[in-house]
C-alpha cells in the first residue's frame, strides 16, 4: 500500500446548500487517488434543541422531539437523494472502498458538526470543509475544529460554480520554514508528489532562528522525487497572507498549502493574521495544517 496516497477523504455536511460543491472538490481528488470519500450528515440532538434553563411541560418536550426527529428524517432523506445523484455526476461508486477504486459512503452522525469531524475526521487522510461564510456566521466552527481537533490537514474549498478537476496539477507552497509549514509539506506530501507542477513561495528573507529556507525545502523535496521551483516575493507589511493568494493566481497554480495559524486562532481572527486573511480572500482551494 502507497504511503504518498490519500486513501480516505472525509467531508461533513447539512442542510445549509455547501456540500455539492465541497464534494465535487473532494471527488476530483478522490479519482485522482482512488479514494473513499466519507460524507457525513450532521443533526442535532433533540435535548440541544431544547430551551437552555426553562422547565418544560413534559408533554411538549415529547412534541419537540418528535417534531425534531421527524424534520431530522426529511432532511436527511431529501440529502441523501442529494448524494446519490452527486455521486452518479462525479464518477463515484457508492459502495465500501476498494484500493485505488474512488468510492464514497452517506453516514448519519446525530451530534454537533464540530464533534463529528472529530470522530471520524482523525481516521482520514483529508478533512474537506467549506469556505467559511463570515457574514452568516457558518461553517467558522467547522474549519476551526478540522484544524485544531482532527490532527489533519484541512482542504477549505470556495463556493464555486464549477469545479476545475485539474486544480491539484499545479499547487504552490507557503514557506516561511515555520513548524506549521514543516507539518503542512509533510501531510500534504501526497498531494504535492502527485503534482504536476510544484512552486514554492518566500520572502527571500533570510531564516530566523535557523528555519530552514527556500532552497532546503527545494532539496527535500527533491529527496522525494520532486521537481519545484522557488518563486520570490517582497513582502509587503508583516501580513504576507493575501500576497501568498496573489503570488499562487500569477503562478497558475489552483492551489496553495500553508501551515495555519501560528498566532492564536482567537488572535488572528480579531487581529486579521496571515491565516485568517487567506480564510476570508481565497478563491481557489487552500491546504492548511496547524
Amino acid at each position: 500500500m502507497a504511503y504518498d496516497s490519500i486513501h480516505s477523504i472525509m467531508l461533513p455536511v447539512r442542510g445549509d446548500g455547501k456540500g455539492d460543491n465541497v464534494f465535487a472538490h473532494a471527488a476530483a481528488l478522490a479519482r485522482r487517488f482512488g479514494a473513499r470519500v466519507r460524507v457525513v450528515h450532521c443533526h442535532p440532538k433533540t435535548e440541544d434543541m431544547m430551551p437552555y434553563g426553562v422547565v418544560i411541560p413534559t408533554m411538549l418536550r415529547r412534541q419537540i422531539e418528535d417534531a425534531a426527529h421527524a424534520n431530522a428524517d426529511v432532511t436527511r432523506d431529501q440529502l441523501y437523494g442529494e448524494f446519490e445523484k452527486q455521486a452518479r455526476k462525479l464518477g463515484l461508486e457508492i459502495a465500501d472502498h476498494e484500493l485505488d477504486k474512488p468510492t464514497t459512503r452517506f453516514i448519519e452522525y446525530e451530534g454537533k458538526q464540530v464533534d463529528a469531524v472529530q470522530r471520524y475526521g482523525r481516521l482520514c487522510d483529508l478533512v474537506c470543509v467549506a469556505k467559511p461564510d463570515q457574514k452568516m456566521n457558518l461553517g467558522v466552527n467547522t474549519l476551526k475544529s478540522a484544524l485544531f481537533s482532527s490532527g489533519r490537514p484541512v482542504m477549505m474549498c470556495p463556493d464555486q460554480d464549477v469545479t476545475d478537476a485539474g486544480f491539484a496539477d499545479h499547487v504552490t507552497i507557503g514557506w516561511n520554514g515555520s513548524l506549521e509549514a514543516t507539518r503542512a509539506v509533510a501531510m500534504a506530501m501526497p498531494i504535492i508528489s502527485n503534482a504536476k507542477k510544484v512552486t514554492i513561495l518566500h520572502t527571500g528573507d533570510s531564516p530566523k532562528d535557523e528555519h530552514p529556507g527556500a532552497d532546503q525545502l527545494q532539496r527535500y523535496l527533491e529527496l522525494r522525487g520532486v521537481a519545484s521551483d522557488i518563486r520570490l516575493f517582497k513582502a509587503e507589511g508583516r501580513n504576507v497572507g493575501r500576497q501568498l493568494l496573489s503570488e499562487t493566481r500569477a503562478a497558475g497554480a489552483g492551489m496553495l498549502i500553508i501551515g495555519a495559524y501560528h498566532d492564536s486562532y482567537e488572535r488572528e481572527s480579531l487581529f486579521g493574521g496571515n491565516s485568517q486573511v487567506v480564510v476570508a480572500e481565497a478563491d481557489f482551494p487552500v491546504i492548511m495544517v496547524h
